[in-house]
C-alpha cells in the first residue's frame, strides 16, 4: 500500500513562515525597526538615521553613543515622541510611534516616557522647590495633595537627595540638581526613562553620583533607562553599551558579571558587531584601514564564520636591506714624544720584475 503525501498549499507555507519568524521584536520593550528619518535643511537632504535597528528590554540599563552628527539625538527625539521618522517601524510598549495622534503623543510622553535633559533648566523650576518640582507632574495628572508629597519624598530619598527637599535649584549643586531631576521624570511611575547627556555639564566625581543614581532606579524601581552620551565614561556604569555611526547601529558591548571558582565577581566586557536586519555590518575603521578594504570586497563561507578578503591582493613588502659589512676601524698612530728620537721608516720591499717569456716559451707557444 502507498501512502499519499499532500503537497503543501502556499497558504500553509505562509503560516509556517509566521511561525518560525514571529514579529521583529515582539518580546521586546522598545522596538526600532530599519528606522529612516531624512531632514530637508536649506535644500540640502540629511539622512538622519539609516535604516537603523534597535531592541532594548524591559528592565534594561542602555546607553547609545556616537560621534556628533551621528544619529544618536534624532534616534532619542523620535523615542520621546517629539519628532516622527520618515519610514520604518518604531513602538515602545503598545505605543506605535508611527501612528499616534498629537493627542495621543502628549499622553504618550505623560504617562509611558520620563526624561532628563543636560541642561537643568529644560527640567527643574526655578522658583519651586524640589518637592514641589517632583508634585508638579503629578498634580497635572490629577493626584492628590497628600500622594502627591508622598511620592516626592520616595523618589528624593530613593536618589539620595532627601535633604534637598525643602531647596530651590539655585540653592544646589549641578550633581543634586540632576538627580532632582531624574525624580522629576520618574514621578508619574514611567516605564522607561530617557537621559540626554545627563553627566555633560558635570565634573568626573559628580557625575559618577549621577550616574549611580540612574543605576539605583533601574535596580530598585525596575525603569528601563536609555542614556544618549557621548562620554565613553557612562559605559562603564550600564549593561549594554549600543555606539551608533552614520544612521546605524554599528557595535554594542555587552557586560556581564562572572564568579570566579574563589567566590570573587567580575565584570567582563565583550565587543560585538551588529547585523542587521538587512545583513549590512560596519568593520571598524582601523581594519578597513589595516587590511586597505574600501569599495569591492571578497567574501567566503567558511566552516563557522565568513572571511572578508580585499578585492585584489595587497602587494609583497619589499624585502629590507641587507646591513651593511662591518668595517675593521682605522689604525691610529700614537702622538710623537718631542724629546724622542724620529724613528726610521721601515724599508720598502723591492719590487719583482715581471717574468719575460724565452725562447723555449716561445717554442712551446708555437
Amino acid at each position: 500500500m502507498t501512502a499519499t503525501v499532500d503537497e503543501p498549499t502556499l497558504t500553509t507555507l505562509e503560516e509556517r513562515a509566521r511561525a518560525g519568524t514571529g514579529t521583529f521584536g515582539e518580546d521586546h520593550l522598545i522596538v526600532c525597526d530599519s528606522l529612516v528619518r531624512i531632514y530637508q535643511s536649506e535644500g540640502v537632504e540629511v539622512q538622519a538615521l539609516q535604516g537603523l535597528d534597535l531592541l532594548v528590554e524591559q528592565g534594561e540599563l542602555v546607553a547609545i553613543v556616537g560621534a556628533s552628527g551621528s544619529g544618536k539625538s534624532t534616534l532619542l527625539s523620535v523615542l520621546s515622541g517629539l519628532d516622527v521618522p520618515t519610514a520604518g517601524r518604531v513602538r515602545v510598549g503598545d505605543w506605535d510611534l508611527m501612528a499616534m495622534s498629537a493627542r495621543q503623543r502628549v499622553d504618550y510622553r505623560r504617562s509611558m516616557v520620563g526624561f532628563v535633559w543636560q541642561q537643568t533648566a529644560r527640567n527643574l523650576v526655578p522658583y519651586l522647590t524640589s518637592t514641589e518640582n517632583v508634585a508638579f507632574p503629578l498634580a497635572l495628572a490629577g493626584i492628590r495633595r497628600r500622594d502627591r508629597a508622598r511620592r516626592a519624598a520616595e523618589l528624593l530619598d530613593v536618589l539620595g537627595v532627601g535633604y534637598c527637599a525643602d531647596r530651590r535649584p539655585g540653592q544646589m549643586s549641578g550633581g543634586e540638581q540632576q538627580r532632582v531631576a531624574i525624580a522629576v521624570g520618574l514621578a508619574n511611575a514611567p516605564q522607561v526613562l530617557f537621559a540626554d547627556e545627563p553627566t555633560g555639564e558635570l565634573d568626573t566625581a559628580t557625575s559618577h553620583d549621577v550616574l549611580e543614581g540612574l543605576r539605583t532606579v533601574n535596580r530598585e524601581l525596575g525603569t528601563t533607562v536609555v542614556v544618549v552620551t557621548h562620554d565613553p565614561g557612562v559605559s562603564e556604569h550600564v549593561q549594554r553599551t549600543v555606539a551608533i555611526r552614520d544612521g546605524r547601529t554599528s557595535s554594542e558591548v555587552v557586560r556581564r558579571t562572572q564568579t570566579h571558582d574563589d567566590g570573587t565577581e567580575h565584570v567582563v566586557a565583550e565587543e560585538f558587531a551588529v547585523l542587521d536586519r538587512a545583513g549590512r555590518v560596519q568593520l571598524p575603521q582601523e581594519y578597513r584601514e589595516t587590511l586597505e578594504l574600501a569599495g569591492r570586497v571578497r567574501l567566503a563561507l567558511e566552516e563557522s564564520h565568513v572571511s572578508v578578503w580585499p578585492d585584489r591582493p595587497r602587494p609583497a613588502a619589499a624585502p629590507a636591506p641587507a646591513a651593511p659589512a662591518p668595517t675593521a676601524p682605522a689604525a691610529v698612530a700614537p702622538a710623537e714624544d718631542p724629546g724622542a728620537a724620529p724613528t726610521p721608516a721601515a724599508p720598502r720591499a723591492p719590487r719583482q720584475a715581471a717574468p719575460t717569456a724565452g725562447p723555449d716559451d716561445a717554442e712551446e707557444t708555437r
